[in-house]
């Protein structure tokens, strides 16, 4: 059985198309786990909504008691880092990762930064080692693939690679180097642009980012049939980066 982590972190709480003012990320997110749900029932989703709870942002508590050994914690640093345990135990367990992160102002929304800050952590998510001659950084999600796709909106456009505003894009890059920092790689990007602009350039990028959606949870979908949990890890991710 597969495990889907459903991610949402856009402040509007609606889905376009759906409801008022609704966000274009969550809409996205929604056709992709009810297109998988369709297919695979008997699949565990997990739901995690940072745009309407967001997590807690790191303190200099949250830090002392990261950087604690295990065995040595107050209860109240057990407490503090209790969400994070919490967060990162629901990445652990996902085989496909559904990120619906939205671009505000060039990079991620601060619900989805406290997210990332969050799971990454030294001795759960990653382990230093400074002795290794290659690099210190030791990434602990490397045990098995994990598909991971970001569904992101945009205001404007040109902000995919090769576009006049690529080099304004600070979501996409954040969230590959950060995800595959802790061994999750291979990560597919679809985005609905011209959200500024409307009209028909904005419905013929929904459109787009839609058919992507479906194509991509097809293709998943398909990998999911033929290939056995071992294997395919190759493959897997090139599929998922060339989504």
């Amino acid at each position: 059985m597969t495990t889907v982590l459903h991610l949402d972190a856009s402040a509007r709480p609606g889905r376009a198309g759906t409801h008022a003012h609704g966000s274009h990320t969550r809409a996205l997110t929604h056709r992709f786990v009810e297109r998988w749900r369709a297919a695979r029932p008997g699949d565990t989703v997990i739901v995690r909504d940072v745009g309407q709870t967001p997590p807690a942002h790191v303190s200099s508590d949250w830090v002392a008691a990261a950087f604690t050994p295990r065995a040595d914690r107050t209860t109240a640093q057990r407490r503090r880092l209790a969400e994070s345990d919490a967060l990162i135990d629901e990445l652990r367990r996902a085989d496909v990762l559904v990120l619906g992160v939205p671009m505000y102002n060039f990079g991620p929304p601060a619900a989805f930064k406290a997210w990332i800050d969050q799971i990454v952590r030294i001795g759960e998510t990653f382990a230093y080692e400074p002795a290794r001659a290659d690099s210190p950084y030791v990434p602990l999600l490397a045990d098995r693939p994990r598909r991971t796709v970001l569904l992101s909106a945009r205001g404007g456009d040109g902000f995919d690679a090769g576009g006049e505003m690529a080099h304004m894009n600070h979501l996409d890059p954040a969230v590959a180097t950060a995800l595959g920092f802790l061994g999750i790689d291979g990560l597919a990007h679809i985005a609905v642009e011209h959200q500024e602009h409307g009209g028909e350039a904005l419905a013929k990028s929904v459109a787009q980012a839609q058919a992507r959606v479906d194509a991509l949870v097809d293709r998943w979908l398909h990998l999911e049939a033929s290939q056995a949990p071992s294997a395919g890890e190759h493959e897997d991710r090139a599929i998922a980066a060339c989504a």
